[in-house]
């Protein structure tokens, strides 16, 4: 689903590559566009030229790679709109940024030299290399730099969340500093997956379409609802880029499979309704994800309202906001099953939207126990007084809808165990999906919906359970919990702020609040040719696309 900026402030994070609302992102069912191998502007004879024989023989530098029509960026390969740092953040590979992160989620430097943060948290200051050109041969600043999110944070239409931004200046060519307008710990995740555009050639109405960068790859082909290609950046001053050309097809999931038994592209998504298939010269690609699946409770009555601007939302549940309910669907849920039978085991259980950091906490873990599920009920007054099945409370029926993207599969599939599963404590889950994510946005502060997420920062939290927070659907308000995730963002060590982290979900778990059911963290499955040796790569976020080429540069044939 694609995010309305209005909506929410969209984070981007460095393995983040995601984002936020991820609930919102697309999966690769969710896609708009019918493309073949043929189609997406190369010829089965020059894809099978490119990629056949010769890549298995080691001798190429090309790689075909096969994604979803949804990972094209609609407003092209612009940082200051949304690539890199839009719905689904990932590193930028035309432009360069300041810093980046390794396999393991740790920071290391891109641009930058060395930064430090002032007592208080509201400066940080860059030093940037001296050597750094865009491909146009004009030398790269500290200028630049500012330039750029300057520019981002005067972009209306802008995805990037930079709301805890006020300016930044660069005093002198290599110094950077960006004065914030509140402590944010979590800016070094923005910072590795935003690309530095040049200021002396930078024209929003165009820039998009024909980028400058000096990143690992130039852009010298974008047909668009067909392809992409990049090139090495032959003067770029990094690591030497060992994959020369990275050819990216957009394609539905079902043109991406029959590519693929053509011969037609080196590797492509798929998920897993095709992961039993077996094609000669082809191996299944597994990458373990944050990308979650689960659904929001809204937590308050029925008769609330949010506002956004000009538009006023419905808010509230008479169902979902008994605690008990919540509660009780949380323990009633066997997650290994559902990843079972919806998933093909392809998936690991959630628990939360932190699962597997380092800012989890064991207090969202739960066990699957029905006769937990079934005492929680009858504490909380809920039975079965008609006989019907179903359990009511004051003439309420445990009784609601979940809706999800129709065009989402996977979703559907797993919406529908999910309401199967808690017929067994007596609870009707019924099930809609709608056709667009306009209708879904209208019910999302009063319906359960059933989300994506997934990133690798910790502020997903802050969104989903803040007062007001961006994404904060269940209508969720808490003194406390507002006040340790306020000083978790404002910690100036990040192990203690992990520590915070922690304690804020203490009172939103499936054991407390319980304000989402989550189901799964989905692995993200690839078809990838014999002898293409894809580098290590870092756990993916939510978005079956670019996350995957982060490391494209080192990718090579056996």
């Amino acid at each position: 689903m694609k995010r309305k900026k209005k909506l929410t402030a969209l984070l981007c994070a460095a393995a983040m590559m995601t984002t936020l609302f991820a609930g919102c992102g697309s999966t690769g069912t969710e896609n708009t566009a019918d493309s073949t191998g043929s189609e997406a502007g190369i010829s089965t004879e020059t894809a099978q030229e490119e990629s056949g024989a010769q890549s298995v023989a080691g001798t190429a530098d090309t790689v075909i790679v096969a994604m979803s029509p949804s990972s094209e960026p609609a407003a092209g390969f612009n940082p200051c709109i949304n690539w890199g740092c839009g719905e689904h953040c990932h590193e930028p590979l035309i432009q360069s940024t300041l810093i980046r992160t390794n396999v393991d989620m740790e920071f290391e430097n891109d641009l930058a030299t060395d930064y430090s943060v002032s007592e208080d948290g509201l400066t940080w200051t860059f030093h940037i290399r001296d050597d750094v050109k865009f491909t146009d041969g004009e030398p790269l600043t500290a200028s630049d730099v500012a330039f750029t999110f300057n520019t981002a944070l005067a972009t209306p239409n802008s995805e990037a969340d930079l709301s805890m931004l006020d300016s930044v200046e660069a005093p002198d060519d290599t110094t950077v500093i960006f004065h914030m307008s509140k402590p944010y710990n979590a800016f070094l995740y923005t910072l590795a997956v935003f690309g530095i555009v040049p200021e002396h050639c930078y024209d929003e109405a165009a820039y998009g379409e024909n980028p400058v960068g000096s990143g690992r790859y130039i852009l010298t082909q974008w047909d668009k609802g067909q392809q992409v290609v990049l090139e090495a950046n032959p003067d770029y001053y990094g690591d030497e880029v060992q994959m020369k050309k990275v050819i990216v097809l957009f394609m539905e999931e079902d043109a991406a499979l029959a590519a693929v038994k053509a011969g037609q592209v080196d590797i492509a998504y798929t998920s897993a309704v095709y992961s039993d298939e077996q094609v000669d010269g082809y191996q299944l690609l597994v990458c373990k994800s944050v990308d979650s699946r689960g659904i929001s409770l809204p937590s308050i009555p029925a008769g609330n309202e949010v506002v956004d601007g000009d538009t006023v939302y419905a808010a509230g549940n008479d169902v979902t906001c008994d605690v008990a309910l919540r509660r009780a669907m949380n323990y009633a849920l066997d997650r290994q099953t559902m990843i079972d039978h919806v998933l093909n085991g392809y998936g690991e259980v959630a628990y939360s939207v932190s699962d597997n950091m380092p800012w989890s906490s064991e207090s969202m873990i739960i066990p699957y126990d029905v006769d937990k599920a079934e005492q929680i009920l009858a504490d909380g007054g809920w039975s079965d007084t008609d006989g019907d099945g179903i359990v009511e409370k004051d003439g309420q029926k445990a009784e609601f809808t979940v809706y999800y993207s129709a065009s989402d599969s996977v979703r559907q599939a797993l919406t529908a165990e999910f309401s199967n599963q808690m017929k067994a404590v007596g609870i009707n889950v019924l099930y809609e999906g709608l056709g667009s994510w306009d209708e879904l946005y209208t019910k999302m502060y009063s319906d359960p919906i059933t989300w994506g997420w997934g990133s690798n920062s910790p502020v997903e939290d802050y969104q989903l359970y803040y007062t007001g927070g961006s994404c904060n659907f269940t209508g969720y308000s808490d003194a406390k919990t507002d006040e340790l995730l306020d000083a978790a963002l404002a910690a100036t060590d990040m192990n203690e702020s992990y520590r915070l982290w922690q304690q804020a979900q203490e009172d939103v778990g499936p054991d407390a609040e319980a304000l989402w059911v989550w189901f799964a963290n989905v692995d993200h499955l690839y078809f990838a040719r014999d002898g293409l040796a894809v580098a290590e790569q870092k756990l993916h976020p939510h978005g079956h696309g670019w996350s995957l080429v982060n490391n494209v540069d080192q990718w090579t044939w056996e």
